[in-house]
Order: structure tokens, then sequence, then C-alpha cells
């Protein structure tokens, strides 16, 4: 087991999801967790569960002014790892018929959020000469994914960000990386596939099987499988610009 005691991780995105799945995972492995997003009762909730170690904090990711505050909030804490998980998953729906205005908030949220933060936090790592930086991706940035062009191409433009960033940072021992899930269990997908059986008038189920039919494991991956990567990565001290798949091989 990798152990992270003394050490302090921010996660974006921390109130739900996979955001409080590698909350918790970080915090088994004996790490201090800052959990950041916009919705502080969610945020309080996930403290509460896993009681001492964690601080919430409200944040933008998407707002300088509301990234500055996160930082300055944190000024007295030495935070060596950042998880950019903050994400939203865009309109399901043709590009002829995206409005401008959804597709700037896709990206607004999945890349500008993980470019302010890493702009934030990142200095302290240089200066100490040490940290870990892992952003939250998808496999839907490297395959065809009909209908969710914004999504696709944000997340490709952070593995992108990723990858430029690990040789930027990489001389001061500041480590980079992507992991890349495949569909993950849970509401987020559950709403992908509602929306895709109401696009294409089959049902919930089937829309569910043909997604998941194009995995080696015929399966998503869970929440919990995300957290343990995130701290197995931790745990890789010569991985940098790596971009890891966990898709129960949806890319393989």
């Amino acid at each position: 087991m990798t152990d992270l005691t003394g050490r302090t991780a921010v996660v974006t995105g921390g109130g739900s999801g996979l955001g409080a799945a590698i909350a918790r995972a970080l915090h088994a492995a004996g790490a201090a967790v800052v959990v950041v997003g916009r919705d502080t009762a969610k945020l309080d909730a996930v403290a509460g569960q896993l009681g001492d170690r964690v601080r919430a904090l409200a944040c933008d990711v998407a707002d300088p002014a509301s990234v500055d505050a996160l930082r300055d909030a944190l000024s007295g804490t030495e935070v060596s790892i950042l998880v950019n998980n903050a994400g939203i998953p865009g309109p399901v729906a043709a590009l002829t018929d995206i409005d401008v205005d959804d597709w700037d908030e896709v990206f607004n949220v999945n890349v500008r959020g993980t470019f302010l933060l890493c702009k934030a936090l990142l200095p302290g790592m240089v200066e100490r000469g040490d940290g870990d930086v892992i952003n939250v991706a998808s496999v839907s940035g490297k395959r065809p994914l009909a209908h969710r062009t914004p999504y696709c191409a944000s997340k490709m433009a952070v593995i992108g960000l990723t990858s430029t960033l690990a040789f930027e940072v990489g001389p001061a021992g500041v480590r980079v990386n992507t992991l890349s899930p495949g569909p993950v269990q849970g509401p987020r997908m559950a709403r992908n596939f509602r929306l895709e059986a109401e696009r294409s008038g089959t049902s919930v189920d089937d829309a569910e099987q043909a997604f998941v039919s194009r995995a080696a494991l015929g399966r998503m991956v869970t929440e919990e499988e995300v957290g343990a990567a995130v701290v197995a990565m931790l745990g890789m001290p010569g991985m940098c610009g790596a971009d890891v798949d966990l898709s129960a091989g949806m890319v393989a």
C-alpha cells in the first residue's frame, strides 16, 4: 500500500462521485485531504464522513478570482498532491445542434479549471522540488463518441496540457500525469444512457449495453477503482507525463 502520511492533497470536484471516491482513497492512504467544489453542503458531507485530516473549501475552478481565494486559503498548507477531477459532461447532441454557450461551459470547467488550479498550486511544488499533479481525463478523449464533441475535445485537451506540463515542471521534481477512466458506474453515466436512449429511441438498458460491450471486461469501472488508481499512481515516483487508461478494456 502506498503510504501518503504527511502529504496534503487537494481534490477538485470533491463533493461527490469520482472526487469523493478519490478523496476517500487518499485519506485511507494517510494523506490530509482538501475537498474543493461549488456545493458546500456536499463538501461538508464528505468531510464529515472522513473525519480528521479533511478540510472542505468552496471554489469555482473556472473562476480566476475564486481559484486565487482558494490559493490564499491554502497559503499556510504545503500542498504536494493536486488532483484535478472537477468536470462536467456537457450536452449529448450532434455538433451542429450544440449552443456556443454550452460548448464554452464544458471547456471552462474541464480545461480552464485544470489550467487555473495548476497555475495556482504548482509554484509551491516547484519551489520545494517535489509534488504530484494528476489530471483526470477520459478515454472519451481518445476514441470516437458520437454526440459528445465538447466533452471529448475537452478531455483530449487535458491530456495535451498534461504531457506538455510534465516537461515544464518535471525538471524541478514535480510529476504530472493523466488518469483516463472509462465509463464509471454512477449518476453521470446513468444520465448519459437516458439521454442516448431518448435520442436514439431505444431503451436505457439497450443504450447501456451497447456502450459497455465495447470494453474487454464488458463492464464499467467503479468509483472505488478510480480512487485506488490515483493512490497507485502516487506510488510510482518514476511516472511523469503518462496517460493511464482505466477503462475495463474500453481502450486496449
